[in-house]
């Protein structure tokens, strides 16, 4: 299948786009490399030896997309291409407003208006708020989310689903994620944020590479075991194969199905850095912060769902997560900065 990866270059969707290729799909990349890097291309090259086509596009314009979708004919996407930080979200909300709501309306119409019906929405387990419980399971009602990420990302799970509700010909899938790490076991691709690291990885990662001299952890006073927010952290590679799964539920006729991703295992933000330390044998100092707004305390899934009907379950412990977070960054000190 062609399958228009929205946000390829970026650090899920290569990994995915990696994924795709050895399940025997062809993507292509569409990306306006904002936060991602033309390297990631080369990266996917030497991996896979394959060339994927690229087209450097931003959601928003409707002429660029219209002419990928003319040239390639995709019969499914497979739609990152969104901001993603919770904090940068609270600070700058009319940017994520536009660029998540705006670029998805944009990307819909024109699928729609290329007979394009098939879509994989990258959602996120911040549209349940404060979780009802944990944990959670896709029944879970959709809470108050606590920012301006959670909140388009709850509103286009909206829009996707009664855009199907009003057209059966479409069929869409929510992936609800829960926190990706990891890098490909290569080292050759990992997470490359741009600036200061918005996730706790790569910051962990940065320090213990020297780059920065202390890790930042934003509260230690939430009512959890050692008072750090607890998360459910999955591996970059298990995250994209569960993309792979799904390309096998998203057939005519399939309506509307939302699953979430993760391990169904909570760690904390010292669980993280403790294991990090032991897989590395590297020191990780940090220093505490005042909480950040916009987090919550405890959210971690259960993902019996996606094991019982896309046949998905996470593969790889935390362990192996800070191994191969680490093998990419001591060999990508600067991200992919480091091969130019």
């Amino acid at each position: 299948m062609k399958i228009l990866v929205a946000g390829g270059a970026g650090f899920i969707g290569s990994h995915t786009v990696v994924e795709l290729i050895g399940a025997g799909h062809e993507p292509v990349i569409m990306d306006n490399l904002y936060n991602a890097s033309r390297e990631v291309l080369s990266r996917i090259r030497t991996i896979t030896g394959r060339e994927v086509p690229f087209y450097q596009t931003d959601i928003r314009d409707r002429e660029g997309m219209e002419a990928v979708f003319q040239a390639e004919k995709p019969e499914a996407v497979i739609h990152f291409a969104g901001l993603k930080a919770v904090g940068e979200s609270v600070r700058r909300p009319w940017e994520y407003y536009d660029n998540n709501i705006t670029g998805t309306l944009t990307l819909v119409d024109v699928m729609r208006k290329n007979g394009c019906k098939n879509i994989i929405f990258s959602s996120s387990a911040t549209v349940y708020g404060d979780p009802a419980f944990v944990p959670i399971t896709e029944d879970c009602p959709k809470g108050q989310c606590t920012n301006p990420y959670g909140w388009t990302k709850s509103m286009l799970e909206q829009v996707l689903g009664d855009i199907q509700a009003a057209d059966p010909e479409w069929n869409v899938i929510l992936l609800r994620y829960f926190n990706p790490i990891g890098a490909h076991a290569s080292g050759l691709m990992g997470e490359s944020p741009n600036g200061i690291p918005n996730n706790l990885m790569p910051y962990v990662t940065q320090v213990a590479v020297g780059k920065r001299d202390r890790l930042h952890v934003f509260g230690d006073n939430y009512d959890t075991p050692d008072g750090t927010g607890v998360r459910d952290y999955i591996h970059v590679v298990d995250l994209a194969k569960g993309h792979v799964c799904a390309l096998k539920k998203l057939a005519p006729g399939s309506g509307l199905s939302i699953y979430n991703l993760g391990t169904g295992h909570g760690y904390s933000v010292l669980d993280i850095v403790k294991n990090f330390e032991e897989a590395t044998g590297v020191s990780v100092p940090y220093v505490i912060d005042p909480r950040r707004e916009g987090d919550i305390a405890t959210c971690y899934c259960s993902a019996e769902k996606a094991e019982r009907e896309l046949g998905w379950k996470a593969q790889f412990g935390i362990r192996e997560m800070c191994e191969d977070s680490w093998r990419w960054q001591k060999n990508n000190p600067d991200g992919y900065e480091s091969a130019t």
